[in-house]
């Protein structure tokens, strides 16, 4: 078997992992301290790909074509708006949808959720109808030939950006203020709010930061997978969802660590298995190692109090 082969299915696998795991920090985040699974968060990702699609095309024509400028320019301003606009998309989504459902049943939240999801979908649709769009990569269309392996520059910034998002929201949480009050509001929101924390403000800023990632994500995800629709990004956010719950959600490691691996699982399942197959191979991993550990690969089973 060709070692050239496998490290390119690595890279590939540990590419989409990492948009996996930003998502999933995005899903983990919001669960840890709101208890709440945001099936919009998918869409979110949608959004985002979509504003930083129309800011590129409207900058890439003021600039010489295939100078560096008309590359990076339209990137990081569309990157920049779309995390933006989808921060914005975030708390106004927490603040209509969810913040009223505070002390609401699960299952409330839940359904409520999934409408969420729906809307956006439909808004999307009559905004920018069905027709796919084709996104053009951040980093262009270049790669870097490391020996017989050919990396794309898509696939370097992708697995960049996850590890230095890994770490700044590490040293965020453990370090800042704000990051603190974050964890004392996962712990126990009375408690947190009788030692002066803002427990609707909290929660709102983990709206903020999981839908800014989002975007990221979005970006990055049509930087690989340039076919951009309403729907686009409801694969990727059942997949990290899934990836959270592998990694064992509200853990910010579990949610990069169950990316990175549903990622290569899923790349090196369609290559040497069947490409037909390889979400359900995803999935029955998935159901696998939570019979093993049902909290998760680097999650703790918590007792609930009575």
């Amino acid at each position: 078997m060709d070692i050239t082969i496998i490290l390119n299915y690595l890279i590939r696998g540990l590419s989409l992992g990492s948009v996996y795991a930003i998502i999933a920090l995005g899903y983990t985040m919001v669960y840890g301290i709101a208890k709440m699974l945001n099936f919009a968060h998918g869409d979110v990702i949608m959004v985002g790909g979509y504003v930083c699609f129309f800011a590129m095309s409207g900058l890439s024509g003021n600039f010489a074509e295939g100078s560096v400028a008309a590359t990076v320019v339209p990137a990081v301003a569309g990157t920049l708006l779309a995390m933006a606009v989808c921060t914005v998309l975030g708390v106004v989504i927490e603040r209509l949808a969810y913040k009223p459902l505070r002390q609401a049943p699960s299952l409330a939240v839940l359904i409520t959720a999934i409408g969420v999801s729906y809307f956006l979908q439909n808004a999307a649709l009559l905004l920018w109808s069905s027709n796919p769009k084709v996104f053009t990569p951040v980093t262009g269309r270049g790669s870097l030939q490391v020996g017989a392996l050919s990396i794309s520059y898509v696939t370097l910034l992708t697995i960049a950006a996850c590890i230095i998002i890994m770490v700044v929201l590490t040293a965020f949480t453990s370090r800042t203020k704000l990051g603190k009050a974050m964890r004392a509001v996962s712990e126990d929101k009375g408690a947190a709010q009788l030692m002066g924390i803002n427990v609707n403000a909290t929660i709102s800023l983990t709206f903020a930061i999981g839908s800014a990632l989002a975007a990221i994500a979005g970006v990055l995800y049509m930087s690989a997978y340039p076919t951009l629709t309403p729907t686009t990004g409801s694969m990727p956010g059942i997949k990290a969802f899934t990836a959270a719950v592998f990694g064992g959600i509200g853990s910010i490691p579990g949610a990069m660590l169950g990316g990175l691996l549903l990622g290569i699982i899923e790349i090196f399942a369609g290559a040497y298995i069947s490409t037909q197959l390889q979400n359900a191979i995803v999935f029955a991993v998935l159901i696998v190692v939570l019979l093993v550990k049902p909290a998760g690969l680097l999650g703790k089973m918590v007792q609930e109090k009575v």
